[in-house]
């Protein structure tokens, strides 16, 4: 119920346009009631003798009051019809098709005016719902990522985000079209006759008891199908990303089977879905003729039966026929719409999963301004962990201002996690990491996060222009220090021979360029930043010799007069660091000079032994 009650508050975000669906949909219900009802001097024009037209009836007098009044216009219109059949049947039957004519066009006309800021409002919802989705999915840390698949957040983007686009029309139906229409279709019906309409309600108790159990499964299935094509968009994610290793290995006949059977569960929960929620619409429309059944007999009985002193004429009863059929609409059409909700009602659940989610690294309540670094950074008694076991333990570390340090070690001894910590990516369980005297916890994310730049071993750049690219993230960066920052990364003159120079498309994750080409468009967009600590890590590891003398030697001009943290592979790239850090196993087990190091003769040196230094 929370989800739907989500959904209204977002229809209900644009209150202006949500008020004109609802008047659209209202005055849609009371033309459409006008039309029904005005085929019943039409149906006494065709079925009573000349001299058996109409009962006479007097002219009504007005008496006060809202119902009242309701009952003087209907005698008001009895009464001049009344006085047009008895001067001229056919003049009376013209104005009775006009009448009707203009009912059927201003229904339609209000019909289409409630479509009509309907799709603005869907669209705006959904467009609002993917807003929020996609700014939270980039204020969550990336402890988050690795336990959610891509795929799935893109398919509550997408597939989750049209299942609230339809349940936003069927929110506004719900509560406030098909209620009127109810009610109207109700009070006319009661007026008519009461003791016909109280029969004519007996069996549907019954079939809105069978549409509740039709919603409850339907509901379970919803939610099995959703998170089905979750897995269904990771693996497709997945694949895709690795197009290159499936077909190195002859893999695509594989990961074809792996898709085609993931993709069949898919296809099998959702019809069983569709089914299940088309169920209910014909189910009811049947129990509904059964009611009309009833009716027919129940009412012809009471018009045959001669000793029956009814008020309701033949004309009358047809025409509470026809407007009882329509009052089964809205019930039909509120069964549909509750199948709509409880697909949506999952969805809605689904995506406050990634809404609610905790983003774990939280801004200061008064975060304190950051001026350019002075001094230095200070790791102080650093103790962290992902979930269970500690990654980092008892780590002291000063990096001093202008200064490089670089941090070594085996795999998995904790050199990405150090520089991660510092722009915040994970925050530390124990300890605390200083900017001069500040801990970076007391400063805004995004004041702290201006003061570094990264440049990693894989080149992160996104499918737009080399200028963009290397401009990301400054809006107001100038064509002079785009070329600048270029020239600076050894990458300006690699970019003048692209055909359209600094305006060429660089694909997919930057995929139409070389690797050294890819590494020095993103310390481009590093220098361009102009940040007074560098983050390297293992920047030159995947490069080939001549891309790597390249790329190092538009690192070390990067570098200059600049504090470093640079995480390296090949030991050779910092030799000439101003200290070195040795990590084992998540501790500090060596540091010093590469020349302090190899005196000490101890993991350092037995690293660089392996590497034939």
């Amino acid at each position: 119920m929370k989800a739907i009650i989500d959904i209204y508050r977002q229809t209900f975000k644009y209150k202006g346009v949500a008020i004109l669906v609802i008047f659209s949909n209202f005055m849609f219900v009371i033309f459409n009631l006008i039309s029904l009802v005005l085929f019943i001097p039409f149906l006494q024009l065709l079925f009573r003798d000349t001299k058996d037209k109409v009962e006479l009836v007097a002219k009504p007098i007005y008496s006060g009051g809202f119902l009242d009044f309701i009952t003087y216009c209907s005698k008001v219109f009895q009464y001049e019809m009344q006085q047009m059949i008895l001067k001229d049947p056919k003049d009376a039957l013209l104005f009775i098709c006009i009448s009707m004519l203009v009912s059927f066009f201003f229904k339609n006309v209000f019909r289409y005016m409630a479509v009509f800021h309907q799709s603005f409002l869907r669209m705006a919802v959904v467009r609002d719902l993917r807003n929020r989705m996609f700014e939270k999915a980039m204020r969550l840390p990336l402890s988050f990522y690795t336990n959610e698949k891509k795929g799935d957040i893109m398919s509550r983007m997408n597939a989750d985000a049209n299942e609230i686009e339809v349940a936003v029309v069927s929110v506004l139906e719900l509560i406030f079209r098909e209620p009127i229409s109810i009610i109207t279709y109700l009070g006319v019906l009661i007026y008519w006759s009461p003791s016909l309409t109280l029969f004519s309600l007996i069996l549907l108790p019954i079939s809105a008891l069978i549409i509740s159990f039709i919603r409850k499964s339907l509901k379970r299935t919803a939610k099995n199908q959703q998170e089905q094509l979750g897995v269904l968009f990771s693996v497709l994610e997945e694949n895709l990303s690795g197009i290159r290793i499936i077909k190195a290995f002859n893999a695509v006949p594989y990961v074809n089977s792996i898709f085609s059977k993931i993709n069949l569960s898919h296809q099998k929960l959702s019809t069983l879905a569709f089914r299940k929620k088309d169920l209910s619409s014909p189910l009811n429309e049947f129990l509904g003729s059964v009611v009309l059944m009833g009716i027919v007999w129940f009412g012809g009985n009471m018009i045959l039966d001669a000793k029956n002193n009814t008020s309701l004429t033949g004309e009358e009863f047809l025409t509470f026929i026809i407007v009882f059929s329509q009052f089964l609409r809205p019930i039909s059409s509120i069964a549909f719409n509750i199948g709509c909700l409880n697909k949506a009602e999952v969805s809605q659940e689904r995506m406050n999963e990634i809404l609610n989610a905790d983003e774990k690294i939280y801004e200061a309540e008064s975060p304190i301004a950051l001026p350019v670094l002075k001094n230095g950074i200070t790791y102080k008694n650093i103790r962290f962990k992902y979930k269970d076991e500690w990654v980092l333990k008892d780590i002291d570390l000063y990096i001093p201002q202008g200064k490089t340090v670089a941090l070594v070690g085996e795999s998995g001894s904790g050199k990405s996690t150090i520089s991660d910590l510092l722009p915040r990516f994970y925050d530390i369980q124990e300890g605390e990491i200083l900017f001069d005297d500040v801990n970076i916890k007391d400063a805004s994310i995004t004041d702290l996060r201006s003061h570094i730049g990264m440049v990693t071993q894989e080149s992160i750049l996104f499918n737009d222009s080399v200028r963009n690219n290397i401009a990301f993230g400054l809006t107001t960066a100038k064509e002079e220090e785009i070329i600048e920052a270029a020239k600076i990364a050894n990458a300006h003159d690699f970019i003048m021979a692209l055909e359209n120079g600094y305006d060429t498309n660089i694909g997919e994750r930057g995929n139409k360029l070389s690797g050294g080409q890819k590494q020095r468009v993103s310390i481009a967009r590093a220098v361009l930043r102009n940040p007074s600590i560098l983050i390297l890590d293992e920047a030159t590891s995947a490069l080939d010799t001549e891309s790597e003398k390249l790329v190092q030697d538009a690192l070390e001009k990067l570098m200059q007069n600049r504090t470093s943290l640079v995480i390296a592979h090949r030991l050779s790239t910092i030799k000439n660091a101003d200290l070195i850090v040795v990590l084992q196993k998540g501790k500090i087990v060596e540091q010093g000079t590469h020349n302090e190091l190899i005196d000490k003769k101890g993991f350092y040196f037995s690293l660089c032994n392996m590497q034939g230094m």
